[in-house]
């Protein structure tokens, strides 16, 4: 509840109003009863009301007439006292809101009446003002009526009067216009479309507006029509009316109300048809140097001289652009032509004042400027406002040192103070200087050609605070102290140029965003591809190329009119703040230029600066050239061409420096003022903070500040940084005192500038790159043909920008190091040794610097830093090689570890030293290799140890003296570098390394540090190697060459003991090379053929790939190739054999121990036991021929027994797994592996040896017979490799292939080997049976016992073709043994061989195992055949010669061919295949056997009768013991018939006894012994038993069996024996 309106008000009001009505009653009593009367009669209304309502206020409101009246009378009596009361009620009632319209325009009347009689005049305006505050409920006529009698209070004789009203109407028109605001804001949302004003005047147009806009616009209407001396309309009653007045008030309104003209075009119309009309009239007379005389007809008086309507009229034009520009954008033209027009020369000082104070309120309004810009400079036809302003300015300023200053014309006589200032300029003393307490200080003030004009401090910045347009009391136009004006348009040019580039780096700035922002839209949106917000996007980048063309034309329009007007200041300005504010506007349009891409301009501005930044007329091609093409242009400004001032060189200025000027013949000195060093320092910061616009105008900056450089003595230091430093020649620099302690920090900024070159884009960075380059071309070109010291700053600063854009440097890498490497090149020392200094820094910088990704990951980069220290090599100078090689071993101490691919570019920079360029380039190179030898073998890829190689054997080609010296320090080199890899490779580390991250793909062969250690062993051992292959000259006669060979020896061992396959079978590769040496030999001693031993190595598919190994070694050795040219026309130096001879033993005994520790088993079995690989073992064993060569004279049965267990270990190494598949032959075939194949091979070489060599060598046949039966023994029981687990592939015949687990081994199908090293057995034994080593070694009991294990396994045997090879063998093998036995009968050599054969046979013929069930009837008899071939060999080979052979062997054979007779079934047969299961031709051959030794008819010996005679007794009991059996068989089973295979065999035996009876009785009696026929009788009754046989064949046998029986049928003797045996 507001506060009139709360209980408590209402109550205090109804008091206070009866106490106004008591107080009225009384004072009235006497004098005016009527009076009293209405206030009692009130009293009671008052109370009525009061009593009746509930809502009091509005009831007295209703009533308000009836209530007011009583004091309306009061007021009508005159009388001041009751006046006074009277009014101070009214008010009351009105600030109570109680006053109804009626009862208003009452009280106005009453009010018209008092102010009409001159009563109460400050009291009315009171009242007034109250009434017109409080609400609205006075208007239209009212209103005009209060307005009016405050006009007309304001036009009194009383002073204090005539300022209440100026101050109420002031207030009272601010009312009007409130109240259409409010207005407008109830209505503002149901506005109306407003109808269109008709072009015409006439005031009833009005009649669309609401009330209070009614009134306001009345109001305004009315103020026009007094300001132009007419009649009002609405005002009616206005006596008269100034016009100064006047535009005050239109400039308040106009100024606090712009929104009510802009909303209704009623309000845009009067300003329009009005305003403007009236401000160009009022105008005519100041443009014409006119006084204006008003017209008769006019209530206003006639005006005074006119500054103040001037004055005035510029406010109110300042107020009409400032807001109403949209609007009148015509009228706006005129006025701004007009204010151009004001600072004309021949104008009145104080005009020229108030219209450059009028153009600064503009020149603050950046946003204002743009609109000029858009609507007149843009538009064709139009006048270039914008620009005609800017150059006017700088009109102005020119005039204001160009005509004498008439600023104190128009001072009146009886001026008082204000001009004190003014005057201090004119004093007779030195102008400038004021004294002041005996001191003497310098007031800021420009001064050019002898005008000199002070600088005023007029304002702060940025804001346009008037002194002579606010000087609204002043009737005579003021006096302009000296210097005003020129500080006002000093500011103006300040203000324009920050607001300007403010306002559109701001825009710049979001229009930035903006596109960056649309960029992501329209990249987004392509997928989505909504169409409306593509359409948004590309309205943006309309938009944003309309702004764009707006503030290209700006800054087009004002750069010229600013330069010129900035440069003049410039070289005028005698103060320190002035010259930095004028050189900030510089940077600041020159960085805008850059911005928007405007090079004329840009480059301009920064002429400017540079100009200014070098002594007058400096000989500066650059600048010149620039501004010969500025001046050229001359701008037109209204009219009168202004030129682009050039430096006055008689100026004012302190000296603080002397210095030589950088020319190519420098004349005398140059001197340096404080301004120069001020704009020097502005240079430096352009430079620093817009470096990124600067493109191309580098050169004109960086040229300049070389040359400051040069005159201030700055030199380069570490890093490319300036010190100070005296000048080498010519009149030393001098330099006071203030600059030397400015110096550091120049220095220290000019460092920053560079270092700042981080932050711009590759564009910008890449002309200041350019710009540096071709200063330097131009420094270098100074430099030609003299020794003089040379401009070093191009060079220093390319370092120093190289330096800080480390993190790019790729982009910047080829044209830096391109234009260093051509000042590597140049005659003069000192710009060489920089050149050569700045190029090694970087490289060095470059390779330390932390890249991402780093330089282990990124190759091409790493190349890309080292490529030019390479290139340095094409350069001749000394001093610039023995600076490429300190950076190199500079790089080789810090980052030696890490240079990975950037060997072969730092190893070729040794290497390329060549021998005339002296000893000490020489020595640091040779001592670079040192360093790499002794540190960094280890960290070297492998492929780089070959280069290191080269290089080494480079240097030994440099003279014939230090080439041994080198050389053998080579070998130490060599020696040193294998030592370091052997130590690196045997300790790396087995973690994989991941691939991932890194931008090199690891090939799973390299994936772990150890692989890659592998590879670098691989490459130095062969390496070395080659090395004395193809130096074998060079190196033979150096003293220690034994040594040294032993230490490669020693080399190759622990390179091939190494648990890697890649290593080791490099190793083996590397020893093969150095067996290939040929001893040069006498022509006498040359045999005609040499032995032709090409030792080849089988390609291995899988474990290790031969091609990737072998890779290194196909590549001609071309420093070899150099030697043997080198030394080609030497003969060959003839060495001694001794000395030879104890090469190759050590040779023999390296490979000794190579093979006896590869393939000795391991003790324990693991996961990781190391296994050698085949192609290892293979190569290990080829490499045996080729050394037995060097070594078969001395070759002992020791070195033999050596051999023996080494190829009895290869054989027995198991293969992975993994690799079997690839090793492995498949099974349909049967093939040797390469090493099985090696390992004859070598027996084979050494048994040709012994064939051929002395008696003393023929002993070894045994020891070879062993190692090759040992071997045979393969076949049925595989080797076992220590305790290692392997899985044997199936037996070959089924062709099983197994796939294994990974990690598991799996020994080799030895079976072909076993056979092959069979047959070679075989063939060896045919050819040395008679040897008597081997007689006396026992070796045929040794194949026998060999050949014993395969014929007794016989179908158990692995591969069937074994045991038939063995019998094969056997009979091959006794064919010729046999006789040899025999004729050694006697010596008892061969006596333990018998049994062996015995058993042998037995085993074979009698086999434990079974045939396979699938074995087929053709195969069953082709293996019976086999059986009888062995009888037979029995038969003819050895029972013939029975006496010469022991008897328990002639035993044996008889037992064995007696139970081949009879016993000779294989239980396994089915009843049909019985016959011929039953091996019947097997057992006749046996029993003809038997019976052809049992009944010889020719008995020799006694031993033969014996033969006979055990045969027969052997086979009759075999026939005894069957029937026995069969008798009791039958007699069990009894009506089943017994087994088909029982009745053969009974049939067989009956058969047989039948056979034996007929030769018994066809034998001599006396041959036959007593006992065999006692044996024979005793069959009788056996075979009676027989006859209750069911078998009718059993019967039909049995029956031939008995009938001989009849002969032996004989009466019994007289003499009965009695007893039975």
């Amino acid at each position: 509840m507001s506060g009139t309106s709360s209980p408590e008000a209402v109550k205090k009001l109804l008091e206070n109003m009866q106490g106004d009505l008591r107080g009225l009653s009384l004072e009235c009593r006497k004098k005016f009863p009527p009076v009293k009367e209405a206030a009692e009669s009130g009293i009671i209304k008052v109370k009525t009301i009061a009593a009746l309502n509930s809502d009091i206020l509005a009831a007295l409101k209703e009533n308000s007439s009836e209530v007011v009246q009583p004091f309306l009378m009061g007021c009508g009596t005159k009388e001041p006292k009751i006046t006074q009361l009277c009014l101070a009620a009214i008010q009351r009632l009105m600030s109570h809101e109680v006053v109804s319209e009626a009862a208003a325009g009452n009280i106005i009347n009453m009010l018209w009446q008092l102010m009409e009689n001159s009563l109460e005049e400050l009291k009315l305006l009171q009242t007034v003002l109250v009434l017109l505050t409080t609400n609205t409920v006075v208007h239209d006529e009212a209103l005009s009526k209060a307005i009016v009698l405050c006009f007309r209070l304001h036009f009194t004789k009383d002073n204090i009067t005539n300022n209440t009203a100026a101050a109420t109407v002031r207030q009272v028109v601010t009312v009007v216009f409130e109240r259409v605001v409010a207005e407008d804001e109830r209505y503002k949302d149901t506005i109306d479309q407003p109808v269109a004003v008709q072009g015409n005047s006439n005031r009833r147009s009005v009649s669309t507006l609401k009330p209070c806009a009614k009134d306001a616009y009345m109001l305004f209407q009315d103020l026009c029509q007094l300001v132009n001396a007419d009649a009002p309309y609405w005002l009616v009653g206005m006596t008269e009316m100034t016009r100064t007045f006047g535009l005050e008030l239109l400039e308040s309104v106009l100024n606090d109300f712009p929104q009510v003209f802009l909303q209704h075009q009623e309000f845009s119309f009067l300003l329009k048809e009005r305003v403007c009309p009236l401000v160009i009239k009022l105008f005519s007379p100041n443009i014409k140097f006119r006084q204006g005389s008003s017209t008769s007809s006019s209530p206003a008086p006639v005006e005074k001289p006119y500054f103040p309507i001037c004055m005035r009229l510029l406010r109110v034009v300042s107020v009409l652009i400032k807001q109403f520009y949209s609007l009148l954008v015509t009228e706006c033209e005129i006025f701004l032509s007009l204010l151009v027009k004001f600072l004309d020369a021949d104008k009145p000082q104080w005009l020229r004042a108030v219209a450059v104070e009028s153009i600064h309120r503009l020149c603050v309004q950046p946003q204002l400027l743009r609109c000029f810009c858009q609507s007149y400079d843009m538009k064709q036809h139009s006048t270039k406002v914008f620009r005609d302003i800017v150059n006017a300015l700088g009109s102005f300023i020119q005039s204001l040192f160009l005509v004498p200053s008439t600023g104190n014309t128009s001072a009146t006589p009886n001026q008082t103070g204000s001009n004190a200032s003014g005057n201090t300029g004119s004093a007779q003393t030195s102008p400038g200087v004021l004294g002041m307490g005996g001191g003497a200080t310098v007031l800021p003030a420009f001064e050019y050609r002898g005008t000199w004009i002070p600088i005023l401090n007029v304002t702060v910045q940025g804001s346009a605070k008037a002194t002579y347009l606010e000087m609204l009391d002043k009737v005579e136009p003021p006096t302009i102290p000296e210097g005003y004006a020129m500080s006002v348009a000093f500011h103006c040019l300040l203000d324009l140029v920050r607001g300007i580039t403010t306002m559109i780096e701001g825009e710049l700035g979001e229009a930035e965003t903006v596109s960056q922002t649309a960029a992501e839209t329209t990249s987004l949106l392509t997928q989505s591809s909504e169409q409306q917000d593509l359409q948004s996007v590309s309205d943006q980048s309309e938009k944003e190329l309309v702004s764009r063309a707006v503030w290209e034309e700006m800054v087009n329009a004002c750069w010229c009119g600013l330069l010129a007007a900035l440069s003049l200041l410039l070289d005028a300005s005698t103060d320190e703040a002035a010259t930095e504010n004028i050189l900030k506007a510089e940077l600041t349009m020159a960085a805008l230029c850059g911005r928007l891409g405007l090079v004329t301009s840009r480059d301009a501005f920064i002429t400017a600066i540079c100009k200014g930044s070098l002594p007058p007329h400096y000989a500066l091609t650059v600048l010149n050239s620039t501004t010969a093409a500025l001046s050229s242009k001359s701008y037109s400004i209204q009219g009168q061409s202004v030129q682009m001032i050039s430096p006055s060189s008689e100026s004012h200025q302190q000296v603080v420096a002397v210095g030589q000027p950088l020319a190519l013949q420098p004349q005398g000195t140059v001197m340096l003022t404080s301004k120069n060093i001020q704009c020097m320092r502005t240079l430096l910061n352009l430079a620093h903070c817009h470096g990124a616009v600067l493109g191309t105008s580098w050169q004109l900056v960086l040229a300049t500040l070389q040359h400051l450089v040069w005159i201030l003595g700055l030199k380069p230091g570490v890093g490319g940084a300036l010190k100070p430093g005296r000048a080498v020649e010519g009149p030393s620099t001098v330099l006071t005192t203030a600059v030397m302690t400015d110096l550091p920090v120049i220095s220290n900024i000019l460092s920053r500038l560079f270092e700042s070159s981080q932050y711009l884009d590759d564009v910008s960075l890449h002309h200041l790159i350019n710009a540096l380059c071709s200063l330097s071309l131009e420094a270098m070109d100074m430099a030609y043909g003299n020794n003089k010291e040379p401009s070093l700053f191009a060079v220093a600063k390319l370092l120093e920008t190289g330096l800080v854009n480390m993190h790019r440097i790729e982009i910047l890498w080829r044209p830096l190091t391109g234009h260093l490497l051509e000042v590597c090149q140049h005659p003069n020392s000192r710009m060489r040794e920089w050149g050569a200094e700045a190029l090694t820094s970087l490289i060095k910088a470059g390779l330390t610097f932390s890249h991402d990704p780093p330089l282990s990951q990124n190759q091409r980069l790493q190349l890309l830093l080292l490529n030019p220290l390479k290139e340095l090599s094409n350069i001749s100078h000394p001093d610039i090689r023995i600076k490429q090689l300190e950076c190199v071993l500079q790089i080789l101490q810090s980052q030696g570890d890490s240079l990975g691919p950037g060997w072969p570019l730092v190893l070729g920079v040794m290497g390329a030293i060549r021998s005339d360029q002296g000893e000490s380039l020489i020595r640091t190179a040779f001592q670079c290799l040192q360093l790499v030898v002794t540190d960094f073998l280890p960290t070297m890829p492998c492929t780089c140890l070959q280069i290191v190689v080269e290089v080494a054997g480079s240097f030994g080609l440099h003279n014939q003296e230090l080439n041994i010296s080198l050389t053998s320090i080579g070998l130490l080199v060599l020696f040193h570098l294998l030592d370091r890899v052997r130590e690196s490779s045997t300790t790396a580390d087995k973690e994989k390394i991941e691939s991932g991250g890194g931008n090199i793909l690891i090939h799973h062969s390299r994936d772990t540090a150890e692989k890659q250690w592998a590879e670098t062993w691989v490459l130095t051992l062969a390496g070395v190697a080659r090395i004395f292959n193809t130096r074998r000259y060079l190196l033979q006669p150096l003293g220690d060459f034994s040594q040294a060979w032993d230490v490669l020896l020693d080399h190759i061992r622990s390179a091939a003991l190494s648990k890697n396959n890649e290593v080791s079978l490099a190793a083996l590769k590397s020893f093969q090379e150095i067996l290939q040496i040929v001893s040069p030999v006498r022509d006498s001693e040359k045999p005609d053929t040499p032995p032709a031993i090409n030792v080849s190595v089988p390609v291995v598919v899988g474990t290790t790939t031969a091609t990737s190994l072998g890779r290194s070694f196909m590549r001609t050795d071309s420093i070899g190739e150099r030697i043997g040219r080198y030394s080609g026309s030497e003969p060959p130096v003839i060495t001694d054999e001794i000395e030879d001879l104890n090469l190759w033993w050590a040779a023999w005994n390296s490979w000794y121990r190579i093979g006896s520790e590869s393939t000795r088993p391991p003790v324990t079995c693991d996961k990781l036991t190391f296994i050698p690989s085949q192609p290892f073992l293979t190569a290990l064993i080829q490499i045996f021929p080729a050394l037995y060569q060097h070594i078969k004279t001395g070759f002992s049965m020791d070195d033999l027994q050596k051999l023996g267990v080494i190829l009895h270990g290869a054989v027995s190494v198991p293969i992975s797994s993994d690799a079997s598949p690839f090793i492995l032959p498949s099974y349909t075939e049967a093939v040797l592996t390469s090493l099985q194949e090696a390992v004859l091979t070598a027996l084979d070489v050494l048994q040709k040896a012994i064939c051929v060599g002395s008696e003393s060598m023929q002993i070894m046949y045994p020891a070879i017979f062993d190692q090759l039966l040992a071997f045979v023994e393969f076949s049925c029981k595989p080797p076992q490799y220590g305790q290692l687990e392997t899985k044997h592939i199936a037996n070959a015949k089924y062709n099983q292939i197994q796939l294994f687990a990974p990690a598991e081994w799996v020994a080799l199908n030895y079976v072909p080997f076993a056979e092959r090293s069979l047959e070679v057995v075989v063939d060896l034994y045919q050819k040395t049976a008679c040897h008597k080593a081997v007689v006396t070694e026992k070796v045929l009991q040794n194949i026998i016992k060999t050949l014993r294990i395969p014929l007794s396994l016989k179908y158990s045997c692995p591969s069937e073709s074994t045991w038939k090879l063995a019998v094969s063998s056997l009979l091959k093998v006794l064919s010729i043994g046999l006789p040899v036995a025999r004729q050694h009968a006697s010596s008892g050599k061969f006596d333990s061989m018998w049994p062996e054969l015995a058993n042998t046979f037995e085993d074979f013929l009698f086999t434990k195992s079974t045939p396979p069930d699938n074995l087929s009837i053709q195969e069953f008899q082709k293996n019976e055949s086999i059986d009888v071939e062995v009888v037979q060999l029995i038969s003819t080979e050895i029972l013939p010669y029975a006496n010469f052979i022991p008897k328990e062997f002639v035993g044996q054979i008889m037992t064995m061919l007696n139970k081949g007779s009879i016993h000779s079934q294989s239980s396994s047969f089915t009843e049909a295949e019985i016959d011929i299961r039953m091996r019947e031709e097997f057992s006749k051959v046996c029993f003809e056997t038997l019976l052809q030794f049992s009944f010889s008819n020719k008995v020799t010996t006694p031993q033969e009768g014996y033969i006979s005679r055990m045969a027969l007794s052997v086979l009759l009991k075999r026939s005894q013991d069957v029937l026995h059996r069969y008798i009791e068989d039958e007699r069990l089973s009894g009506k089943c018939p017994l087994p088909r295979q029982q009745v053969t065999e009974i049939i067989f035996v009956l058969k047989a006894v039948s056979t034996l009876i007929d030769s018994l009785k066809k034998t001599q009696p006396e041959n036959v012994d007593a006992n065999t026929w006692a044996q024979v009788i005793a069959l009788y009754p056996t075979l009676v038993e027989c006859i209750t046989c069911s078998s009718s064949e059993v019967c039909s046998a049995l029956k031939e069996a008995l009938v001989p029986f009849k002969d032996f049928m004989h009466p019994p003797a007289s003499k009965v024996q009695n007893g039975e045996s």
